[in-house]
């Protein structure tokens, strides 16, 4: 007979158990972000990827961009690709977030503090570890995102990717998938790795900076509360998105569809030639957009983390 008054003891999860409730957590944030800020990443997509026509760049800012899209696509336009980038950007964001969430866990416990006062170097080594392992799913989902969302833009359809339908080329995920097969999915892995490994080594740290010290400033202590991690987060997401915009847009011009003529050999001849043809200003092209897009995507993505993971009350 149980005595009276006996405590009910849950037990802390297995690490097994967390794993998979940080990939969960990670997925359901990543899919919340992204679906709210595409439209900004559609209008991004387009000014990296845009060349002269008669001398004359199609799109003259962010705003003509988003402008014409609509005009010429319709509101349809600016969600182009976007299911097939939910579908990339859920594994992309587990792997991500969950990663970064154990090796600053792990870290922590061996410089005997806790996650949230782990110094800024250990922070980097966190963050560029989740970047490096995220690259498994974010190279096919950028290629097939980006191709998707030029190509509206193109004036030749693209092999088997497109489909013939009342005399213009439609783009379809999966066309783009057989097309370019299981290596072609992961071209410009390089140029992604370049991207994501130093903007994970600068966000991550400098997001835990950011969050605890809005925090302490508005008379809180312990943990960052949950609207501080989403400040936090953007500001770092700002900074970061801004540095690595260069990298973004040679990968962004590697992963399209629309090459030039001769297609760009590899990272190092497709920089060289965007120098020579359009000086180093288009190394930035797109980094409002970018900025626009990245910060509240990862704004929004780990405020919905932190709040999965309170309640979960880990």
């Amino acid at each position: 007979m149980a005595t009276k008054g006996a405590v009910l003891e849950i037990s802390e999860p297995s690490p097994a158990v967390k794993l998979l409730a940080k990939l969960g957590n990670g997925a359901i944030a990543g899919v919340t972000g992204v679906s709210i800020i595409f439209p900004l990443d559609m209008v991004k997509t387009r000014l990296q990827n845009q060349k002269p026509v008669n001398g004359k760049l199609p799109y003259s800012g962010g705003l003509d961009c988003f402008r014409k899209i609509i005009g010429n696509e319709g509101v349809r336009g600016l969600y182009r690709g976007l299911v097939p980038n939910l579908a990339g950007v859920t594994p992309e964001k587990a792997i991500k977030l969950a990663v970064n969430d154990i090796v600053r866990g792990a870290l922590a416990k061996q410089a005997g503090t806790t996650p949230e006062k782990l110094p800024v170097m250990y922070g980097a080594v966190a963050g560029a570890s989740a970047g490096l392992c995220q690259v498994i799913a974010t190279n096919p989902m950028e290629i097939v995102k980006i191709q998707m969302q030029v190509a509206a833009t193109n004036t030749v359809a693209v092999g088997n990717g497109a489909a013939v339908v009342g005399g213009a080329p439609r783009v379809t995920a999966m066309g783009i998938v057989r097309e370019l097969g299981l290596r072609g999915l992961y071209k410009g892995t390089c140029a992604t790795l370049l991207r994501d490994v130093p903007f994970s080594f600068l966000f991550f740290p400098l997001q835990a900076l950011f969050a605890q010290q809005i925090h302490e400033r508005v008379g809180g202590s312990g943990k960052p509360s949950t609207l501080c991690v989403l400040a936090g987060s953007t500001v770092a997401g700002v900074i970061a998105a801004a540095a690595v915009t260069p990298a973004d847009v040679v990968k962004t011009r590697l992963q399209s569809s629309s090459q030039p003529s001769p297609p760009y050999q590899n990272m190092a001849d497709c920089a060289r030639r965007i120098m020579n043809s359009e000086g180093p200003r288009a190394f930035f092209k797109g980094t409002v957009p970018r900025c626009l897009t990245t910060a509240p995507l990862f704004g929004i993505a780990l405020m919905m983390y932190d709040l999965q993971q309170k309640v979960l009350g880990w």
